[in-house]
């Protein structure tokens, strides 16, 4: 079975929706890394050398490479990634090699067959 990393910088208001949401197109399991920061296109606002940009959690999910592209598009769909500007992305890596996973390998062998 092959694995991809899929990670997500969503709103911190928005990651539980995220996680339902991946958990339902078939995630069996995620990493919340909280407090990311990052920058886009155009430098954060501030005021008064305060800055006014929202919280970003990183979401980090180890998927089943036949379902991964579904789970992908339903964390970018409930992340509003593509509706506005700024609300966070996604993107999903190869992974090589995984230990640590033999639980979900069983969970997921009937499920990826029905798939294929």
């Amino acid at each position: 079975m092959h694995f991809k990393l899929l990670i997500a910088l969503v709103e911190d208001q928005k990651t539980d929706k995220v996680l339902d949401a991946a958990r339902e197109a078939g995630a069996t399991g995620a990493t919340v890394i909280s407090q990311a920061r990052g920058e886009g296109i155009k430098k954060a606002k501030t005021f008064l050398g305060m800055n006014l940009e929202t919280q970003r959690d990183m979401l980090l999910f180890l998927v089943e490479e036949h379902m991964s592209r579904e789970i992908l598009e339903k964390i970018s769909e409930i992340g509003e990634f593509d509706q506005r500007p700024g609300t966070g992305i996604a993107f999903q890596i190869d992974v090589e090699d995984a230990v640590g996973v033999a639980h979900q390998i069983r969970e997921l062998t009937e499920v990826v067959e029905e798939k294929l």
